[in-house]
């Protein structure tokens, strides 16, 4: 009972600021899943081969989307902890949150030229990674060639609305995905197809729609972050500011965020090759399982990124103490949230199931799946709101990268080899084995957040033995 109790935060206001965060973030996650269908959906009806291509060529356009992920929430992690000091120490707080954005924004631009160079110069060479069939080959390459300027916009908007998130402000971005969701529709809708007076220009179509949608949500989010906001009060010209002693911070704090979100990509590339190898059905199976997890998480990662913002507020604000209760008063979100997730998927995977046209045999095996990810669901709801939110709030990123990627090699992809392979057991417990890092990751979060050793201090770099700089950016602000 005991145990239970500290699981309970017993400060109301606690609940309701995770709320005012986590549910306009969860509200944006279920519209990027919206658009993705949408997406899918259109691009279809051109043919096997254009959503091949398609398909494919996001592939490595995703791979630029999780290194700013790991950009933008390593910067959340700084900008969240200046934003709880700016009581006690407001000069070098918000100089500090300033050169934090002024950092992320020159290194998300430097890595969107890379990928627009590459996809420009090279488009075939990075459609052959995914397959050697030439006409899925050539297809992709016209989608690479409308979508090279995509990378900036893309970039842009997501690191900003992270910014935007860890000041509180969580409404303002989600109108305007719920706005750039209409204009990737109707853009999509007559740019593919030739409708509403577009031209019919198919898988380019789908290209530009993309990109269209991306530059109105960049447009909008980078416009009210840099002309309109006064919370955060950084301006275009601040791109231009010294912002070499927060450097090493900023690298100290992002870089294993970045590797970390970036390995687990490939891990989890690799787990995809293995299901490809179990055979057919077992690919349907989880392909039929893979919207319903989608689904039922998001609310979860509302949670992880609002467990990221409040804990790293409540240790600017200098309260270790504090942070440690919300630590397990998002232990006891996690452990709600996975066991409400679970009875979802085990409502909903009979209709889900029923509703595809397939096999008796890929249904059965997509029925076991269903109660596998039932069963670690609730692991997974767990260490995802206590690794991505309260730990990494912390400043305990470089334990997280050592750990994320530990669990997933040296215990989920081996186990889920031997199981597949070697031991041939059913789609349950292969699955199982292949997520058995969830389970074990959920029993260290508890350790290390018992240890106490997950708050690191974070520092505002050498702001205050440089009078002259912090006078000359009043100026500029």
């Amino acid at each position: 009972m005991k145990a239970l109790k500290k699981l309970i935060v017993a400060d109301k206001t606690f609940y309701k600021q995770v709320l005012i965060l986590a549910l306009p973030i969860a509200m944006q996650s279920m519209i990027t899943i919206g658009v993705n269908m949408l997406d899918t959906i259109m691009v279809g009806r051109l043919g096997e081969l254009e959503l091949s291509a398609t398909s494919l060529a996001n592939q490595f356009i995703n791979i630029y989307h999780i290194f700013c992920m790991g950009i933008g929430m390593g910067a959340s992690v700084l900008v969240s902890r200046y934003w709880g000091m700016k009581e006690k120490q407001p000069e070098e707080a918000m100089l500090a949150l300033k050169k934090t954005i002024c950092i992320m924004v020159r290194i998300t631009l430097s890595l969107a030229l890379l990928f627009a160079v590459a996809t420009l110069l090279m488009p075939n060479t990075l459609m052959s990674m995914y397959t050697y069939d030439t006409e899925i080959i050539s297809r992709g390459a016209i989608y690479f060639r409308y979508s090279v300027i995509t990378y900036f916009f893309l970039g842009l908007s997501l690191v900003c609305t992270l910014v935007l998130r860890s000041v509180g402000q969580v409404r303002m971005p989600l109108y305007v995905s719920i706005g750039a969701f209409f204009v990737n529709l109707i853009a999509n809708y007559g740019l593919i197809f030739g409708k509403l007076g577009m031209p019919r220009l198919g898988i380019a179509g789908a290209a530009l729609g993309t990109l269209i949608a991306r530059v109105f949500e960049a447009s909008v989010i980078c416009g009210y972050l840099f002309f309109i906001d006064k919370k955060i009060g950084f301006r275009l010209k601040n791109l231009t500011m010294k912002t070499g002693d927060l450097l090493g911070e900023y690298v100290r704090i992002s870089i294993p965020v970045l590797i970390s979100d970036g390995i687990l990509a490939i891990g989890n590339n690799t787990v995809a090759m293995v299901i490809g190898r179990l055979g057919g059905n077992f690919v349907a199976a989880n392909a039929i399982t893979a919207v319903t997890q989608q689904m039922s998480t998001v609310l979860i990662q509302g949670v992880c990124q609002a467990g990221a913002i409040v804990t790293g507020r409540t240790l600017g604000e200098g309260n270790k103490e504090k942070a440690q209760e919300q630590g397990y008063g998002f232990l006891g979100f996690g452990l709600g949230l996975g066991l409400v997730s679970a009875l979802f998927i085990m409502a909903a995977s009979g209709p889900i199931i029923r509703s595809y046209q397939v096999g008796e045999q890929t249904a059965h095996m997509a029925s076991q799946l269903m109660q596998a990810i039932s069963l670690i669901i609730v692991f997974q709801a767990t260490n995802s709101i206590m690794t991505k939110g309260v730990l990494r709030g912390g400043g305990d990123t470089k334990m997280l990268m050592l750990a994320d990627n530990i669990f997933l090699w040296v215990l989920s992809i081996p186990l889920g080899i031997v199981a597949g392979f070697v031991l041939h057991l059913s789609p349950f417990w292969i699955y199982v084995c292949l997520k058995f890092d969830q389970i074990a990751k959920a029993v260290w979060c508890v350790l290390r957040l018992r240890s106490g050793k997950w708050i690191k201090k974070i520092t505002t770099g050498k702001v205050s033995e440089k009078k002259g700089e912090s006078g000359n950016e009043k100026e500029n602000s």
